[in-house]
């Protein structure tokens, strides 16, 4: 529940947190272009295609192997952050239903319903297992 959740972020985290802010960013788009616009004449400099691809190549994946990387993290976060906040959610209407039941005359839906919402709460890690 969102009492489990701490507030503690690793430097991981942050790192992660700061390289997806960076590459968000619509002058980092601008970097990757120049990258590009750098590279195309510089098959004159090498005078040699394959040593001029691989030069693209190789540096094109290590940035994307990284990204990839550090903006999993950034998204594992945040999906996990999104399902604290409807598993708080749930669970304060479950007790709002649980305190209206007991004087309302369709108490035995309200019951139902609320054991539906209780079972529903972690219903995601249990069907992705």
């Amino acid at each position: 529940m969102p009492s489990d959740v701490t507030a503690e972020v690793g430097w991981f985290d942050r790192f992660a947190r700061a390289a997806s802010t960076f590459a968000s960013r619509p002058w980092f788009f601008a970097m990757c272009v120049l990258l590009i616009l750098v590279w195309a004449p510089s098959f004159f400099l090498f005078k040699d295609v394959d040593t001029w691809q691989l030069i693209i190549n190789t540096a094109t994946t290590i940035v994307t192997f990284l990204l990839v990387a550090l903006l999993q993290n950034t998204q594992e976060r945040s999906d996990k952050a999104v399902q604290h906040k409807l598993n708080a959610i749930a669970d304060g209407l479950a007790d709002l239903m649980r305190s209206v039941s007991h004087d309302h005359p369709k108490s035995k839906e309200l019951q139902k319903d609320l054991e539906e919402l209780r079972q529903a709460v972690g219903l995601e890690e249990r069907e992705s297992a």
